[in-house]
């Protein structure tokens, strides 16, 4: 199975303009030719694309640096050099890409948007036919190319997904994301199961679509890195719409809810303005009489089972009709 990887560190460095050329004409029976020296070519670009086959940052662990293609000098006769050829570097979907030193964002990527320049090259330079005038018929200046810009990039890859499950370790958020997706997802009766988050595609009986996010469980404290705490928070900042998921064989699970949204606001306040719906997980645990203890819950709590599969169906219609409207 392909490694996770959400974060990494990169040099760009953009090509060099090539150097502009000194030449005279040297014509028959025309021996004192004007300048024909040619300008140097552009260096190449850097640019960054989004990529929706990749979906992890892995490549970018064993390679660090990336260098574009410098122009090239200036020839005889006018000819300019070549331009270098543009250097894309594909990148998945959701990654922010920042230059290091500034703390500047120059990328934010989405599929089907064009490439985005990081790195500029550099101008070429003149040939000595550009510096000829009326004073000076015969000038023997050019000038060199440019250098081309280099960053530190940082990326950050922040998934991109319609709903996000949020929940503490062992809540049954892979268990409902292969229930209601096309995702199969790691799924053990322990704690900390999901070390990545995983993505899966929901299909409704009404012809939508979207994308569910199972993150990676929330300990008390995440939002200061306790547990996966800072490495998966970020991606539940991309997502439309929030599900608590909350065990109904916990003792108080109001209060286990606060403490998740406690945790969700301390990261990121906005993330409490987001949407969110609350289901309260593995009701299949408890027979029919025994279940009169969820009547103390609040009525807008989804009471599902993603094991069995019980009323799962009213939850996922909950999610399309905040997403597409009813």
């Amino acid at each position: 199975m392909m490694t996770f990887v959400d974060f990494a560190q990169i040099e760009v460095q953009a090509g060099a303009g090539g150097d502009g050329h000194i030449s005279f004409r040297h014509e028959k029976y025309v021996p004192k030719g004007g300048p024909d020296g040619g300008n140097g070519g552009h260096g190449a670009d850097v640019l960054v694309v989004a990529d929706e086959n990749m979906s992890t940052l892995l490549d970018f662990r064993y390679k660090k640096v990336f260098r574009a293609d410098s122009g090239g000098r200036g020839g005889k006769k006018d000819r300019s050099g070549q331009d270098g050829d543009n250097l894309i570097i594909k990148l998945p979907a959701g990654t922010i890409v920042k230059d290091m030193e500034t703390g500047e964002v120059l990328a934010d990527l989405k599929p089907g948007e064009p490439p985005v320049v990081v790195a500029r090259g550099g101008k070429g330079g003149k040939g000595n036919a550009a510096f000829k005038s009326s004073v000076n018929q015969t000038p023997r200046t050019s000038t060199p190319g440019e250098q081309g810009q280099r960053r530190i990039l940082e990326l950050e890859l922040k998934l991109l997904a319609d709903v996000g499950l949020v929940g503490f370790p062992n809540a049954g958020k892979s268990t409902l994301l292969a229930r209601i997706s096309d995702a199969r997802p790691k799924i053990a009766d322990y704690p900390f199961t999901t070390l990545v988050p995983n993505l899966g595609i929901v299909k409704t009986v009404d012809f939508n679509s979207f994308v569910v996010a199972d993150i990676p469980g929330i300990i008390e404290g995440a939002h200061n890195g306790r547990g996966l705490g800072l490495d998966f928070l970020r991606h539940v900042q991309r997502t439309r719409v929030l599900v608590f998921l909350i065990e109904c064989t916990n003792e108080n699970p109001e209060m286990q809810l606060n403490m998740l949204r406690a945790e969700l606001g301390l990261f990121d306040p906005g993330l409490l303005d987001k949407p969110s719906l609350v289901a309260l997980n593995k009701i299949d645990l408890f027979d029919s009489p025994a279940r009169n203890i969820f009547d103390s819950m609040p009525k807008d709590w989804f009471k599902i089972s993603a094991a069995t599969g019980e009323n799962i169906n009213a939850l996922v219609k909950a999610i399309e009709e905040i997403l597409f409207g009813k």
